[in-house]
């Protein structure tokens, strides 16, 4: 029997519906506790946002082309199938204040039921972070707004719009 450990692998999931500045935080952060990092872009086929999964994946791959701890994945159905799946023991996720954390702590009750084995770890965004989400760089693409500061250095979110 080897004395070697399994790799500590987390799950950062969610729409990432555009992945921001934010969500790249949370996944950089993660990397300080995790050997690996599988963010997992949720697909959902009756929801249509501002951009399609493979964007999203892209958008994704794109910032993190040169951390090779750092995986994509697509996924439909329950998160914990998904961390099975992937070998993830952890889910990483990222909270802003309270409703967040409600939310959040709701959901880490309801995949500790389903899969005890998984844990769920909730990190503080960093107050500077602390107003940035998908919804508000939505919000301000539809009615052309500047995003840049919310989204991670060197992403033109508008290379992966197909249209606004």
């Amino acid at each position: 029997m080897s004395n070697q450990q399994a790799p500590k692998v987390a799950l950062f999931p969610g729409s990432f519906d555009p992945f921001t500045a934010g969500h790249e935080d949370i996944v950089r952060r993660a990397l300080q506790l995790f050997d690996r990092v599988v963010v997992a872009v949720g697909v959902n086929p009756s929801k249509h946002g501002l951009m399609a999964t493979e964007q999203r994946v892209r958008l994704i791959e794109r910032v993190f082309c040169n951390e090779p701890r750092v995986e994509v994945s697509r996924y439909e159905g329950l998160t914990v199938d998904e961390c099975r799946r992937v070998g993830a023991r952890w889910i990483v996720r990222g909270v802003r204040g309270g409703v967040d954390f409600e939310m959040e702590r709701t959901n880490a009750m309801v995949n500790a039921e389903v899969a005890p084995e998984v844990e769920t770890l909730m990190m503080c965004t960093r107050s500077e972070l602390e107003i940035v989400s998908s919804s508000v760089v939505r919000e301000l693409l539809r009615f052309g707004g500047d995003v840049s500061k919310f989204m991670p250095r060197g992403i033109d979110i508008k290379e992966y719009l197909n249209n606004l």
